[in-house]
């Protein structure tokens, strides 16, 4: 039986086809190569450009005016470290750095008044719509128009809070004039506008999580406090994190509430906070560089307490179920 002859000798290669592509060329790109990459780069310039103008440079700026005599008008005389070694030696800004920090106590109060809402408007009860709505309402708010409602409410002689107060029994002060009840006043005010929010986070997380591990714990019988302490605690710990972080930097920097509400800053200077004290500098007192120089200092504590917050949080992240 002979075999077939085959149209291609041994050791030959069959020629290319006509429309085979063109290897690339080195060292060029392609048009469209080059208007993706502008393009790219254009996009890349926006964030890039943003950093620049409006976080490296007033950063820059600040760091040296802090450093100068500076009415915010005229020309700027440096003096180096004045400001700072004043700062140490200033009553004031220290009373005001207490007053803001003790403004803080109302966090933790919040975010437990706030769970302990979210678990039960996650509960399927009768207007639970309606109830989550009306917490959210303070929220979205003007915190300009609740702390003038706040003010009034708060009034010794006609505020709606003496006057629940009497319904008790209960003679209540004049809250914003008394330097003992002032800032509690407006930390139950921060707390009251909050609720919602913090609500709403910790609902959303408490549905996220998975209805098995409350199945298993029931199965082994655990109790409601047990799987809430075991299951739920522990699942909504990225909220915790993350409202506490925003509450810490957000409470450092309250400054309408103390402007509207008490405007010399509260009887003996009870309810200023820093802020407060900084805009009192800068455009009161016409101290721009004494003001900048504790804004800078504000700003480096609220980063430590950040970056102690973040470390604290990086080393209970890996937390266990029981």
């Amino acid at each position: 039986m002979t075999s077939t002859a085959t149209p291609a000798t041994a050791g030959t290669r069959a020629p290319a086809p006509d429309h085979a592509p063109a290897p690339p060329r080195r060292g060029g790109s392609s048009r469209l190569h080059r208007t993706e990459k502008r393009w790219a780069l254009l996009f890349v310039a926006a964030p890039v450009l943003g950093y620049l103008l409006f976080i490296l440079y007033p950063t820059g700026f600040a760091l040296y005016a802090s450093l100068t005599r500076w009415n915010g008008l005229g020309p700027m005389q440096f003096i180096g470290i004045d400001n700072y070694v004043a700062l140490m030696g200033d009553e004031r800004f220290r009373q005001t750095l207490f007053n803001t920090f003790f403004y803080m106590i109302g966090i933790p109060i919040g975010l437990a008044l706030s769970l302990a809402l979210a678990v039960m408007m996650n509960r399927r009860i009768i207007g639970r719509t309606a109830f989550r709505t009306i917490y959210y309402v303070p929220v979205i708010s003007s915190i300009a128009a609740v702390a003038i409602l706040w003010q009034w409410a708060y009034n010794g002689d006609f505020g709606l809070v003496n006057q629940f107060l009497e319904l008790f029994g209960i003679e209540g002060p004049n809250w914003l004039a008394d330097p003992v009840w002032a800032k509690p006043a407006i930390i139950m005010m921060a707390v009251w506008k909050g609720l919602g929010y913090s609500m709403l986070l910790y609902l959303a997380a408490i549905q996220s999580v998975p209805r098995s591990l409350y199945e298993a714990a029931e199965l082994d019988g655990a109790g409601g406090w047990q799987k809430f302490r075991s299951i739920t605690l522990p699942m909504v710990q990225p909220v915790t994190f993350f409202l506490v972080v925003t509450q810490v930097i957000g409470g450092a920097m309250i400054f309408i509430e103390i402007q509207i509400m008490t405007p010399t800053g509260g009887p003996e200077y009870s309810t200023a906070s820093v802020v407060y004290h900084i805009w009192l500098q800068a455009f009161r007192y016409q101290q721009m560089g004494y003001a900048t120089a504790m804004s800078v200092v504000l700003g480096l504590l609220i980063l430590v307490i950040t970056l102690i917050q973040f470390r604290l949080n990086r080393r209970n992240a890996g937390f266990v179920i029981d």
